[in-house]
């Protein structure tokens, strides 16, 4: 295991399931872990373009273990979710939080590609809050549908499924507390929101080459935090 420290945030290189419980309490879990949809088909689309390739071999399609997300170590979660894991995710955590909200990234560039199923136009995000953790922000910020463009070529950082930064920010900006972890930390999309609001932040990643990836984000962001307090 691997761990650095960069300002106000720490990043470790290791498993989910074993490092989180260790971690203690954070304001909120703000997380993207591995779908559960089916990787197969896609036709002449899918031949030319090996992103598909990369979600099979790093296994972001095969689910995870909704355990990890656990209301004694946060005041709040925010999980993205497949349609297919829907039924499975809302009750457990409608079962062990206050409320819960259901919200919606909309591309307006979705993938032309539908494989037996709708064209993946929209993604889900699910937010649970226990008492005194419920939505920050304005009314304007308390939108429920962000329509965000999904990031292409570099954008991605090299990962299959980043997200934008525009929608994290977004979603940061409805977190209520100081401090955030991101079990499935990727290449650091959370991370670099959170630090850019002003909260310490945890990620956890499995893979060296994402988590290297987020290292050099996250201390992008924090000197990018650091020349702002400074002008």
């Amino acid at each position: 295991m691997t761990r650095v420290t960069i300002g106000p945030a720490t990043l470790h290189l290791g498993d989910a399931y074993t490092l989180r419980p260790t971690l203690g309490f954070h304001d909120a879990d703000v997380t993207d872990p591995p779908y559960k949809f089916c990787a197969t088909g896609g036709g002449r689309y899918r031949k030319k373009r090996k992103v598909f390739d990369q979600i099979v071999a790093e296994q972001l399609h095969a689910d995870f273990d909704m355990a990890v997300i656990d209301p004694m170590l946060c005041g709040g979660a925010i999980v993205f979710s497949h349609n297919d894991q829907l039924p499975a995710l809302l009750p457990r955590l409608n079962g062990h939080f206050h409320r819960t909200a259901v919200c919606v990234w909309q591309k307006p560039n979705p993938q032309p590609v539908a494989n037996k199923h709708y064209r993946p136009e929209i993604e889900f995000y699910v937010h649970a809050w226990n008492r005194g953790y419920h939505p920050a922000g304005n009314m304007a910020e308390l939108l429920r549908v962000s329509r965000i463009g999904a990031p292409r070529g570099p954008a991605r950082f090299g990962h299959a499924i980043t997200k934008p930064d525009a929608l994290m920010t977004k979603i940061l900006t409805n977190v209520r507390g100081e401090t955030v972890c991101d079990p499935f930390m990727g290449t650091g999309s959370t991370g670099v929101a959170a630090i850019r609001a002003g909260k310490r932040f945890t990620g956890i990643e499995h893979n060296p080459a994402h988590f290297e990836t987020a290292v050099a984000r996250i201390t992008a962001a924090v000197a990018e935090l650091g020349r702002a307090d400074a002008a």
